[in-house]
């Protein structure tokens, strides 16, 4: 189902024309409107040398969250730990942060440049436990692919 949509991923991110937060924005908004359940997609930045995440392009609901804490939520706890976290049903997650009463679930897959985490991207879903391991390994890819953007 994720697979067909790779190949608009890479010609999104090759666009030359566009700089570098546009072409994330795109990327942002063909996701939200090329999955029907990913109601909110945002890539999440490492803010210099501050142990804190900050937002960079999304698409869905304006977000209070704009920093976020490393070990704080779900986003900065995948700041921590390098690794892909999904979460079915965010209501049985302690450390969660609530960006809208309607979530229902969350994927945060890290971003690496160079073998180093300087973001990731979050997906929200208003649709209960809805990602499966295609949604991980396509969001492995969409990561891959922005990462030769900004190395």
């Amino acid at each position: 189902m994720l697979e067909p949509l790779k190949p608009q991923v890479v010609s999104i991110l090759n666009n030359q024309m566009l700089d570098t937060e546009a072409r994330l924005q795109q990327i942002c908004e063909f996701l939200r409107n090329g999955i029907e359940y990913y109601d909110w997609v945002g890539f999440y930045f490492k803010n210099g040398e501050k142990e804190e995440l900050k937002l960079g392009p999304y698409a869905g609901e304006p977000t209070d969250h704009t920093i976020i804490p490393f070990g704080k939520g779900i986003c900065g706890q995948v700041a921590v730990s390098n690794e892909n976290f999904v979460v079915p049903d965010v209501k049985a997650q302690d450390n969660y942060i609530a960006c809208s009463i309607n979530v229902k679930a969350e994927i945060v897959v890290p971003l690496f440049v160079h073998g180093e985490n300087i973001g990731q991207v979050d997906i929200d879903s208003n649709t209960p436990d809805p990602f499966t391991e295609e949604d991980e390994r396509f969001l492995e890819f969409v990561n891959m692919e922005v990462s030769k953007i900004l190395a």
